[in-house]
């Protein structure tokens, strides 16, 4: 019996999910865009580029602003985001993350070309549909957990969240930039000058401007509903809506990793006067939030390589 003793460890080890390997050990700022012509910019001005491909995802490491960084793209939408942030922070020394992106515009006094620097997130399509009682009041069932009203049938839920030392999951639905990122940011992105006009000489009516704090909004929808904006706005308070964010902020959260979101509105989400703007205002969208990612990289602390 003894004898087996080791055959069955070698066995087990077999079975075992491997652990991801480490792939850079260099700590490195994380930068992350949800779909290729968001990171167009961030990725032409990285030196010394070395591009490492995992499952089919490509990491681009390389010097940004001064700083060693790893820039990655989410992919679109809640389960991309989460799964490629989960695999960026397994296999690199990752010491903040920033994302730059486009969003969706819900407060109105927010124009197309500002850039949103939201204070924490928010997964408003974790939600309930919610039964019908013959009177037409909705019935939530017992255990549901909602912190605003509902919107037709749909009522946001509180996600769940493991927290070490606890059995059962905390719900919550707000996850916090980091307040020392959001301090700097404040500090680094001052001054900075947005694009008024796009390439094909396409321009805005007013002067983007940088509105720092508030909330932000996301959920795996693409969201063009006049609707739908005035309830994200008027009942859940967020200032703009995407379809990354608040995963990739969960995910940063559950591994001890701070994080700011740089999100430039390329849309009104459905109060465009015509149609959605995001085909004529993307790029120009996408370059005002790379311009104060590259700010922020600009100022931030470098973390010091590890010893030989």
């Amino acid at each position: 019996m003894i004898r087996l003793i080791p055959a069955l460890l070698a066995f087990l080890l077999l079975l075992a999910p491997a652990r991801a390997e480490l792939l850079d050990a260099t700590p490195r700022t994380a930068v992350m865009s949800a779909f290729a012509p968001e990171l167009v910019t961030l990725l032409a001005s990285t030196k010394d580029k070395k591009v490492i491909s995992v499952h089919g995802v490509d990491f681009t490491l390389g010097t940004l602003a001064g700083r060693p960084v790893v820039l990655v793209l989410s992919g679109v939408s809640m389960v991309n985001a989460a799964m490629t942030t989960q695999m960026l922070l397994d296999r690199f020394k990752v010491d903040a993350l920033l994302f730059s992106g486009i969003a969706g515009g819900l407060d109105p006094h927010l124009h197309i070309g500002d850039v949103a620097v939201p204070r924490r997130w928010g997964q408003y399509l974790e939600s309930h549909f919610v039964r019908e009682g013959a009177d037409g009041t909705l019935k939530p069932v017992p255990w549901a957990s909602l912190p605003y009203p509902a919107y037709g049938v749909i009522q946001p839920s509180n996600a769940y969240v493991r927290v070490p030392g606890k059995a059962e999951p905390i719900r919550k639905f707000w996850f916090e930039a980091d307040a020392g990122l959001m301090a700097l940011a404040e500090k680094a992105v001052a001054g900075v000058k947005l694009d008024k006009c796009a390439a094909n000489k396409t321009c805005l009516e007013t002067s983007p401007k940088i509105v720092m704090g508030g909330d932000g909004v996301s959920g795996p929808a693409f969201m063009d509903n006049a609707g739908w904006r005035a309830y994200l706005n008027g009942t859940i308070g967020a200032k703009v809506v995407d379809m990354e964010s608040a995963a990739v902020a969960l995910v940063a959260e559950q591994n001890g990793v701070p994080y700011i979101i740089f999100r430039s509105v390329s849309d009104l989400a459905g109060a465009d006067p015509d149609e959605n703007r995001i085909p004529t205002f993307m790029a120009l969208a996408s370059s005002n939030a790379a311009k104060l990612v590259t700010a922020m990289l600009a100022v931030m602390p470098i973390t010091a390589p590890p010893a030989p």
